[in-house]
């Protein structure tokens, strides 16, 4: 059978067959064949044979387009002519069918634009040429205008596999096209029928560059289409879209005089689409594009808007009529120009050119006062839509995901304007929705609870703007909150709102007696419902952050409240996690308890944590073992957190020394468990961060049990425990002996886990904590580290590992490797340059080879920066020898891959690093060179086969 009999069988099999493993191997089948140099000859012939079904044709389509933007260095110079006829002959052909595989084709036509230079096209380039075709076949025209319209579009397009000096050199030669494809576009106004497609490729010019004055602009023909059409139903959506770029256009570089031309003719044509925002008799998706267009225009023109003059005031009451409309993705539209007007208005630097602060000040008053009324106005419309609707428990969860979105989103506009108005009379604007929704409440039986609850919501949203002393509005809204009803949701919000004003409750005046109602509500909320409960206990520890020093006179009733969340018993419904917040919170109160009293109240705060733990460690070896790592972590994880937000080392070292015999009874018979291991070392590094070396001989037991586990059992969190001891005690030298061996132990049995990349990928939790553990003892402890046996092994390590695909492992290792070439450099390197050059000279071309490796294709273009910084310290450190090595490493790459003047480009911008002269361009060029080895498979694979990343033997690049 023949492939293209095997391609239509294929695709018969991946559409129809029954069986799901049969269709999946079809389809592994019809990608493989993708790839082949085959595919360029049968996709070509099924697109031209009659007989091809739908199916075969979208898939050719398909085919072709990629092999054009991928594969097209795979074809022979001479076949340029051939295949641009033949996708001239497949545009004609699906001129008015088939609009899926057209747009495919005019794809391909435009990736063959990027790949071939413009002389290939016959002078004028494509543009020409797509010019000449539409004259002598004028019955293709829309075919042709799709192209015209495709061809700025694929103009930046990465999907194409060219390089860089020629994509840069397409969008010169489309900018130069620009005035006749224009012509051409005018040429085809007169055809009604191709208005709209005329409008869209305008649309797309306009996007590519901004060569044609605006005064041109102004009365050109495709412009005045454009504006009439917007009253037009028919087009009004490409219309729209063709204006709003032209406002694009008057912001793009130049935005002075020139452009005021252009303007005067757009901004009274959109304007008088006021009034369609109205119409209940406009279909909703024309509301929509005619509410894009005064959002584009509010976002364009925020810099003259924001001055406050008459005309832009009109706008604004523009901007207003959108906010207002009742379909929130109409409304929503306007909100990002009210964030920008925002900062326009607030920002100082937006006043620098008034020259003193006097004049600065005067403006900004003027402008503010000038905003005042539409900020006071966009309150009261947006206030409404986090409104709770009636049928909420009926919705989707879609829709439910929707509606706490948009709370978010009404949240930041509501911050926008307090920014702008101030607290306090975003406040009142609210406090009056409040008192409205009470009121109402009071006098009708079946009134909701969802107007009180929006507006307690939106009043939490602007807490920080307003001041503590505040003492209009704040004490009246904390006199209803314990007089509302218990309602699940709004008494969530309650909650949430006392939390947010907890640095307001802190400076209340005692005759307000705020407290004591404040923590009923929120006692009241651990116990209805399990939302309620977690934003209870999130407002707890707000409320005692902010008010600790009042509540230490009350401790008993807070942990009366604690101890009977954290046992579970009393109705509380606050999970595990959130009662976590209630333990950060009594913590936090504990941290301003006088020294006698404080360890009490630690042993107190500690009690449900360690009474549990004691009882299971004292059941044995065996039922230790056995038992479920949760109802090990919880409770470790609680005395993590005391141990952090307890700020009394001695207090806390106190503890930790008496809890000690039960951590190390879980160190030695769960060691195996890496949840609970995690959980643990977790803790102990709260304790070492907290109490320093008040911890005395529990950190030295500490580091024993991690010696002697670690190699037993290879979990990564013994790393970063060391890590935070390296850091605590690493340049004390009095801890040097212990944190020698420490560190000798630890990376001499990583390097045995981590051999080769497949290690690396197996196991990247132990190579990125094995790193960061690495940089941090070159910060803290070089001498230890550097003079040791281990730092050779950790450079070895670390060249098989750069190439790990792992985010957070890679970058672990390559900044490892920037702090050592780094660390001699500084002042402080010089006694240790001898010891590094003795380790990274013999290995320097082939570390070089692998960095060079990880920028062309080794590693995600996303690490390129990092990767760039390593190789930029490599240089600065050992200049003309990395320029030697890279010379040769360079040079494996063959000629078909890069070009002389690509590998010139490097070499200087390596050789600009080593001479201490410049290091800006280094980035740009190494990005560069990576879109060059990256541009397709076939090229990243010859690149990668060249350098040989994970080859460490290589000797052709090692001098």
């Amino acid at each position: 059978m023949d492939l293209q009999n095997m391609v239509k069988e294929a695709l018969g099999i991946l559409y129809h067959h029954p069986d799901d493993a049969v269709r999946t191997r079809a389809d592994r089948w019809l990608q493989d064949f993708q790839r082949t140099i085959d595919a360029w000859q049968v996709s070509d012939n099924l697109l031209h044979d009659a007989s091809s079904n739908i199916e075969t044709l979208i898939f050719c389509s398909q085919t072709l387009r990629s092999k054009v933007q991928r594969d097209f260095e795979e074809l022979p110079p001479e076949a340029f002519g051939p295949l641009r006829d033949s996708l001239f002959g497949l545009l004609k052909k699906f001129n008015k069918g088939l609009p899926k595989v057209r747009t495919q084709i005019t794809i391909a036509v435009a990736a063959l634009a990027v790949h071939v230079p413009v002389e290939k096209w016959g002078g004028g380039g494509i543009v020409n040429w797509l010019n000449d075709g539409m004259k002598s076949h004028p019955e293709y025209i829309p075919s042709f205008l799709e192209l015209l319209a495709v061809l700025p579009q694929e103009a930046y397009s990465y999907k194409i596999a060219a390089r860089p000096e020629r994509r840069r050199q397409f969008e010169k030669e489309l900018i130069a096209s620009t005035e006749v494809a224009l012509s051409i576009l005018t040429a085809c106004l007169s055809f009604d029928e191709l208005k709209e497609q005329v409008l869209d490729a305008f649309a797309s010019w306009l996007r590519l560059s901004h060569v044609i004055p605006a005064s041109t602009l102004a009365s050109h023909p495709l412009v005045h289409a454009g504006l009439s059409c917007l009253g037009s139903e028919q087009y009004l959506e490409a219309a729209v879209n063709v204006i709003s770029e032209l406002i694009h256009y008057t912001v793009a570089g130049n935005s002075g005089a020139e452009q005021m031309p252009l303007i005067h003719v757009l901004v009274p044509r959109v304007m008088g689409l006021k009034e369609q925002l109205r119409d209940s008799s406009k279909d909703e998706e024309d509301v929509k594009a005619i509410a894009r267009l005064f959002a584009d225009m509010g976002d364009s023109y925020v810099d003259l808007i924001a001055t406050g003059s008459d005309e832009s005031m009109l706008i604004v009451q523009a901007l207003l009529e959108v906010a207002s409309h009742s379909d929130y993705d109409i409304s929503s539209m306007t909100y990002n120009f009210w964030h920008h007007l925002q900062v326009k208005l607030t920002r100082r630097d937006s006043y620098l050119s008034y020259g003193s602060e006097v004049a600065i000040e005067t403006e900004r008053n003027r402008r503010l006062t000038c905003f005042r009324a539409p900020f006071e106005l966009l309150v009261s419309l947006v206030a409404f839509r986090v409104t709770y609707p009636q049928d909420y428990q009926s919705l989707s969860e879609e829709d439910q995901k929707d509606f706490k979105q948009t709370r978010y989103v009404v949240s930041d506009v509501l911050v926008d304007a307090a920014a702008v108005l101030g607290g306090e009379l975003t406040l009142k604007i609210l406090f009056m929705k409040l008192l409205q929704a009470i009121e109402k409440g009071a006098s009708d039986e079946n009134s909701n609870w969802q107007p009180v609850e929006a507006a307690l919501f939106c009043m939490q949203a602007i807490a920080k703007f307003i001041p503590r002393q505040e003492a209009e509005v704040m004490p009246q809204v904390m006199s209803f909150l314990p007089k509302l009803p218990h309602q699940p949701r709004l008494l969530q919000t309650v909650c949430s709102t006392i939390g947010a004003y907890s640095k307001w409750i802190s400076t209340a005046p005692a005759e307000l007696s705020v407290l004591a109602p404040v923590v009923d509500i929120l006692t009241r909320g651990m116990s209805t419902s399990e939302d309620s409960a977690t934003a209870a206990a999130i407002a707890f520890k707000y409320i005692c952050e902010d008010c600790s020093k009042m509540f230490c006179q009350s401790l008993d009733g807070l942990f009366h409240i604690y101890h009977i969340a954290i046992s579970g018993e009393g109705g509380y419904k606050v999970s595990s996690d959130d009662s976590m917040h209630l333990v950060e919170a009594l913590s936090v109160v504990i941290t301003e308890l006088p020294p006698e009293h404080a360890k009490k109240a630690m042993e107190l705060v500690c009690m449900p944590a360690i009474t549990p733990l004691l009882d299971i460690t004292k059941l044995g070896g065996v039922s230790l073992q056995e038992i479920p790592a949760r109802q090990l972590t919880v409770h470790i994880d609680r005395l993590g957190c005391i141990f952090r937000n307890v700020n009394l080392p001695e207090t806390v070292a106190d503890a930790v020394l008496r809890f000690w015999p039960i951590f190390k009874a879980i160190f030695d018979h769960r060691a195996w468990d890496m949840r609970t291991m995690e959980s643990l070392c977790r803790a102990c590094k709260y304790a070492v961060r907290t109490c320093g070396s008040y911890l005395g001989i529990t950190i030295g037991a500490m580091l024993e049990e991690v010696q002697l586990l670690y190699p037993q059992h290879s979990q990564p969190c013994f790393l970063y425990l060391s890590s935070e001891v390296i850091k605590m005690f690493g340049s004390d030298p009095s801890c040097s002996s212990y944190l020698k061996s420490l560190i000798e132990t630890l990376f001499n049995h990583t390097t045995k886990l981590l051999t080769k990349i497949q290690d690396f990928t197996a196991r990247p939790d132990i190579a990125d904590d094995c790193f960061l553990l690495a940089s941090r003892c070159i910060r803290y402890c070089a001498d230890l580290f550097v003079f040791s046996s281990v730092f050779p092994l950790l450079i070895d390590c670390a060249m098989i590992g750069i190439t790990i695909q792992h985010r957070d492992a890679c970058k672990s290792i390559l900044t490892f490797l920037s702090d050592v070439f780094n660390l001699t450099n500084s002042s402080a390197g010089e006694k240790y340059r001898s010891i590094v050059n003795g380790v990274v000279l013999p290995r320097g071309a082939t570390l070089t080879r692998i960095l060079i490796a990880s920028f062309t294709g080794a590693l995600p273009p996303s690490r390129l920066e990092e990767v760039a910084y390593v190789l930029l310290s490599l240089t600065r450190t050992y200049g003309s020898s990395v320029l030697e090595w890279a010379k040769e490493i360079i040079n494996l790459i063959p000629s078909t891959v890069i070009t002389d003047a690509e590998r010139m480009s490097f070499l200087k911008a390596l050789s600009d690093v080593a001479s201490g002269s410049d290091s800006s361009s280094l980035n740009d060029t190494l990005e560069e060179l990576s879109d060059v080895c990256r541009r397709n498979r076939t090229v990243q694979d010859i690149v990668q086969g060249a350098l040989r990343p994970l080859d460490l033997n290589i000797t052709t690049a090692v001098s």
